[in-house]
């Protein structure tokens, strides 16, 4: 939670080492503040897919639908175009609202797919989702042009907190939220992007526990047990439809509150940044990156991919532009024939992001099948929090 404070300290370093600056090479290589907004959010949505996809073996290709459904919903709410809820309800409501709808979406499309298994199961929750994605494409009653999407236009900004408290409650965005200076009388200032992380922080936080909960319960043992032996879980006397219908609910809900917020802090949505199966790819390569079966991991997994996307972009704090204002003139034009440096740089780093990104989930595929934190639960022998403090203690003695 420092990392607003960490990513401020490191990038305002003056020095330099060896002609480059400290300062500008982390802020090539450290994400904004505000891309780690979108890492929570995402990474929740991420940690949703893995709920049910890791825990119940049972891969939802469909998952973007309830993503969708969060983010659709707040900004139907924010319109005022959903009856009984005016375009000031309280966000903390509306994500509540938007999650126990999407639950029983999934209860509604579990009740179908969950009579089949595999890849057959995958399919069938896919064709749920390009029916919504099509379905919202078309629906002009979100907006004038549905296919480009819709923003909320008119209200303040979404704000987290308890409802009611103005002195307790925090907008998102980038545009409409709040920023506060001189906070608590100590002269740290915290700017937009600062109050949106520890917002949407806070509120991913306690969807990680609520999950981390379920999965240490009775209900998520059987989950275990289905993904390793569904026909032993069901040989002791579970009836292990149930319980995968409530574990696709209960992803839906945590996906949907993943759209929500997602939603708030953007104040628009599209269905191709919602609906669409690319968004249930990137949970997908989250969770493979991260460790499957991990929850936590999705999240790490996602910040890879976002890690991976500050490098490689073509904007100003990019790889790619540091090296062409950092490398002299004689080394950007050394090469073999007509192919120099910075030829180079032109076409295998600037803007490659997705280029290697292909490359990363290929080479985890392969090599590295349990993921980031599930590698390191194995070389460590268990989750992080329970073997790390014994190790501690191991070498105090």
């Amino acid at each position: 939670m420092l990392y607003p404070f960490i990513y401020g300290f490191l990038t305002s370093i003056s020095l330099s080492l060896l002609g480059v600056s400290l300062g500008e090479l982390f802020t090539v290589f450290l994400p904004r503040v505000r891309t780690m907004v979108v890492v929570l959010y995402v990474g929740l949505f991420a940690m949703s897919f893995d709920f049910v996809s890791g825990y119940t073996g049972y891969l939802s290709f469909g998952h973007a639908m309830f993503y969708g459904i969060g983010a659709y919903f707040v900004v139907l709410v924010g319109t005022g175009k959903i009856p009984g809820l005016p375009a000031e309800t309280p966000f903390m409501l509306i994500i509540v609202l938007a999650g126990l709808l999407a639950f029983l979406a999934a209860l509604a499309v579990g009740a179908v797919s969950f009579r089949l298994t595999g890849v057959y199961f995958a399919m069938v929750t896919l064709g749920f989702a390009e029916v919504a994605h099509v379905f919202i494409r078309n629906w002009s009653y979100v907006g004038s042009n549905p296919r480009d999407g819709v923003g909320v236009v008119g209200r303040d900004g979404f704000a987290v907190g308890i409802p009611g408290i103005d002195a307790l409650q925090f907008r998102l965005g980038r545009l409409a939220g709040d920023s506060f200076e001189n906070v608590l009388g100590t002269g740290i200032d915290l700017g937009a992007a600062e109050v949106s992380f520890y917002a949407v922080g806070a509120v991913v936080l306690v969807c990680y526990f609520a999950m981390q909960r379920i999965i240490h319960s009775p209900f998520g043992r059987v989950m275990v047990a289905i993904r390793e032996n569904e026909e032993r879980a069901e040989a002791v006397g579970y009836n292990t439809f149930w319980y995968k219908l409530g574990a696709f609910g209960i992803s839906g809900f945590f996906a949907a509150i993943g759209g929500a917020l997602f939603a708030g802090y953007r104040r628009s949505v599209a269905p191709e940044n919602t609906f669409d199966l690319f968004v249930t790819a990137d949970a997908l390569l989250a969770a493979i990156i991260g460790g499957f079966g991990t929850l936590a991991g999705a999240l790490y997994g996602h910040l890879f991919h976002e890690f991976l996307q500050g490098i490689f972009t073509t904007e100003s704090s990019g790889l790619a532009r540091f090296l062409r204002d950092t490398l002299s003139e004689g080394i950007l034009s050394a090469g073999v024939g007509d192919f120099t440096v910075l030829e180079f740089i032109n076409v295998f780093i600037d803007g490659r992001a997705e280029l290697y990104l292909g490359v990363v989930f290929v080479a985890f595929v392969l090599f590295v099948p349990r993921g980031i934190l599930g590698s390191l639960r194995d070389r460590l022998g268990g989750p992080l929090a329970e073997t790390i403090p014994e190790r501690l203690r191991r070498y105090r003695r």
